[in-house]
């Protein structure tokens, strides 16, 4: 596949999780929310997770911002279901090094849709759109280990 498919495969890929975002909406019994934005751009996202046995059970967002915050928001709730916080965490530094440039070792992660958002770190005005939700996770995470 050549590479303007790709990023139009891509391009695809994030408007339909922007179109059609999954996991928007809230938790009536969620464990922890986390509030965030970004002042640049004026992306908001608050983040609701329920921890059970140390896995997330279910994670949803509401929020407000472009295109890329939202999606990346839909596709992480999306795959950080199912993983064990400590997982979900390094999953996220693992999507940080990659809005980074970094090469990354996906290890034992499917990266699934998020891939679709890799061209991002091209633009590294857009870097804080995308880890938005994903910093909003972390840090949820911190303040709830800090209690």
């Amino acid at each position: 596949m050549s590479f303007n498919n790709l990023d139009q495969l891509y391009r695809q890929v994030i408007m339909d999780h922007y179109k059609n975002p999954r996991n928007r909406g809230e938790l009536a019994d969620g464990d922890l929310t986390v509030d965030m934005n970004n002042p640049t751009c004026g992306d908001s996202i608050q983040l609701q997770m329920k921890v059970e046995d140390g896995k997330i059970a279910d994670a949803k967002f509401i929020g407000e911002g472009c295109s890329i915050s939202m999606a990346s928001a839909s596709m992480m709730t999306q795959a950080v279901k199912g993983l064990e916080v400590e997982k979900a965490i390094e999953l996220s530094k693992l999507f940080s090094d990659m809005m980074q440039g970094k090469e990354i070792d996906e290890g034992d992660f499917d990266l699934g849709d998020i891939e679709a958002l890799q061209g991002v770190s091209k633009f590294p005005a857009r870097i804080k759109c995308a880890t938005l939700s994903w910093k909003a996770m972390e840090k949820g995470f911190k303040e709830q280990q800090d209690k």
